[in-house]
């Protein structure tokens, strides 16, 4: 039995397979081992009843998770799943050389991310060549959800917010200025809290206040990373992962198109999907 986990900072994807045939899907928390320590990821391996009737009968682990890109970090995810899951072959890598995958297989070109974070990187076919990017919510997850809802926050908080967006947030959340600064700054976990605005701004992407703050961050992602890298790796096809690159792919080839003269290829809303058919191939 082979398990295949894609994981992002809010949830993780979970396909399991046996003989060539998927025998169980489910998701679960994030697992995120920059913002999480080894006894609460064993904790939320415990608490799912899939993984504990299944630890035993797994033998290969395929994890790609947000926040695996060092050594430290990845053998962080490496020790528990050896713990957990006792007679597995453990394989932990960054959630971007997943989404290059589930897009190009085994071609190359570049890959965007944004989800509930967001990243780009070229890939070879075979490995994610290196760069500066992925640099966490704070100093970039621009046009994810965090980056969203930080923005959606920051107008709220400024008082810049449409009279008619902020009638409507106040009614779904309890929101005041010291409660924000805590949730963001102090309490754990703060993109939890941050991604808790998803669903507004979805559910509220028609509004033209809403659609240009989606579109200005899809704008800073595109001019960020994905410019230079075609810059770099000119002629390469570009393929986009992620819930915020699904939902609002309209205005990402929009802007992409007519902004930047990048045409978008594929657009993938989970690569756990393409992952688990990858790997049943593989083994």
């Amino acid at each position: 039995m082979i398990a295949v986990v894609y994981s992002g900072s809010r949830f993780s994807d979970w396909r399991l397979a046996d003989k060539g045939r998927i025998t169980t899907g489910f998701r679960m928390n994030g697992i995120n081992p920059y913002l999480q320590d080894e006894r609460s990821i064993l904790q939320h391996l415990n608490r799912n009843t899939n993984l504990i009737n299944n630890a035993e009968k797994i033998k290969r682990i395929y994890f790609f998770g947000a926040g695996s890109s060092s050594k430290e970090r990845k053998d962080k995810v490496k020790n528990v799943f050896e713990r957990f899951f006792v007679n597995a072959k453990v394989k932990v890598e960054h959630d971007v050389i997943a989404s290059a995958i589930s897009t190009f297989g085994d071609e190359k070109g570049i890959i965007g991310i944004i989800g509930s974070g967001s990243n780009a990187a070229y890939y070879t076919g075979k490995k994610i060549i290196e760069n500066n990017y992925g640099l966490g919510y704070i100093l970039a997850d621009e046009g994810a959800t965090n980056w969203n809802s930080q923005q959606l926050l920051k107008h709220y908080m400024t008082d810049t917010l449409p009279l008619d967006l902020k009638e409507k947030l106040e009614k779904e959340f309890t929101l005041d200025k010291k409660m924000v600064l805590e949730k963001v700054y102090i309490a754990p976990q703060p993109t939890n809290f941050l991604n808790s605005f998803t669903d507004f701004v979805l559910a509220n992407k028609d509004h033209l206040f809403i659609n240009q703050l989606i579109k200005n961050g899809l704008r800073t992602f595109m001019k960020t990373y994905i410019k230079p890298l075609m810059k770099e790796y000119p002629d390469s096809d570009v393929n986009f992962t992620g819930s915020v690159a699904f939902n609002y792919e309209h205005i990402l080839r929009e802007v992409a198109t007519e902004e930047f003269n990048i045409g978008i290829g594929t657009v993938v809303k989970e690569p756990i999907h393409n992952l688990i058919k990858y790997y049943i191939n593989k083994n």
